[in-house]
């Protein structure tokens, strides 16, 4: 069963190259979903996938990007299934 997690990330996550590394290590792991930017200085990332593999992607993501993440808010929730890669939006 898939899962999917909605999560905002505060801290320094804007300029830091963030989007990139979940990008990057998104290609490690077998999830779908999207990263972007948001007006309000957070990041907004919406991963799907098997629970193994969402906890490893996030795992890894929040490891390399530790230095810069100060809190984060998660949702979670069945998959919705809309999602064919990982990418970053605009």
């Amino acid at each position: 069963m898939s899962a999917r997690q909605h999560i905002f990330f505060q801290g320094r996550v804007q300029g830091v190259g963030f989007r990139f590394t979940a990008r990057s290590l998104a290609k490690d792991f077998t999830v779908t979903g999207f990263v972007r930017n948001l007006p309000n200085g957070e990041v907004e990332l919406v991963a799907e996938g098997a629970a193994a593999e969402l906890e490893g992607f996030l795992g890894a993501l929040r490891e390399e990007m530790s230095h810069n993440i100060t809190s984060e808010r998660v949702g979670q929730s069945v998959a919705t299934n809309e999602f064919s890669a990982f990418e970053i939006r605009y």
